[in-house]
């Protein structure tokens, strides 16, 4: 029988990358994400695809996803806590506070509501357990400039992780986190091109090919349940995480 993943964030990026890894291995994969069209794409040529839209911050659509996919079927192995948004780039009284709510409200709130159904459906699965997996972004270590809602985020999902890793050893439900650093996405792109226009002359930060971070997140997915990531970091080797802050 093959193991079964919800992957969020499932349309574009880590996430898309993520889910196609993850049906050619051939893994059952719930694709949750807003865009219908782009979760098609994803799924396009897949029999094992389950192409779920739902925006994360609507818990009655977020929970008819999961509800569904476990149905169809039979239980939830894994979930990629993925989805997310950088929002607006600025300094503190440059944001404003419905900019702050939206970001909150997807990374982390969306995040929370997603695992909460995960764990929900591992705690009563047989047999029982599962993983789930957060992106925390090296954002969740140290920010870049101008983040002060996607970096507070972040670093509230290390506490979320180390929660959910707590309360789940007596489901056998296994939490770790990946922090990912500079893998070449659409969010990244748009990070370089904000840097570009305020100085046509800024040296881009080093990238890492996109399906390195979905190799990583495999890795983590694969462990029997006795054993567990709690954190990885994967980044572009020349990256200035280290310093950065």
């Amino acid at each position: 029988m093959s193991k079964a993943i919800i992957i969020t964030g499932a349309s574009s990026g880590i996430g898309a990358a993520t889910a196609k890894l993850f049906l050619d291995a051939g893994w059952q994969v719930g694709l949750i994400a807003r865009r219908s069209k782009a979760l098609e794409a994803v799924a396009a040529g897949h029999e094992a695809a389950h192409v779920l839209p739902a925006d994360v911050t609507d818990e009655v659509a977020l929970g008819t996803a999961f509800e569904g996919f476990a149905k169809a079927v039979g239980r939830i192995d894994v979930l990629f806590n993925n989805a997310g948004s950088f929002g607006p780039a600025g300094l503190i009284d440059e944001i404003s506070v419905d900019a702050w709510r939206d970001v909150v409200d997807l990374n982390l709130t969306g995040m929370f509501l997603a695992a909460r159904f995960a764990f929900k459906q591992m705690r009563a699965q047989d047999p029982q357990g599962g993983r789930i997996i957060n992106n925390g972004s090296v954002s969740a270590q140290a920010p870049r400039p101008g983040s002060v809602g996607y970096t507070s985020t972040k670093h509230a999902i290390t506490g979320l992780t180390k929660t959910l890793s707590l309360d789940g050893r007596a489901f056998d439900i296994a939490c770790g986190q990946i922090d990912i650093g500079n893998a070449q996405t659409e969010l990244l792109d748009q990070i370089n091109a904000r840097a570009l226009a305020a100085n046509p002359d800024v040296a881009l930060q080093p990238m890492m090919d996109v399906g390195l971070a979905a190799d990583a997140v495999m890795q983590m997915a694969a462990l029997p349940l006795s054993a567990n990531v709690q954190f990885m970091t994967i980044m572009a080797t020349k990256m200035p995480l280290l310093g950065r802050g």
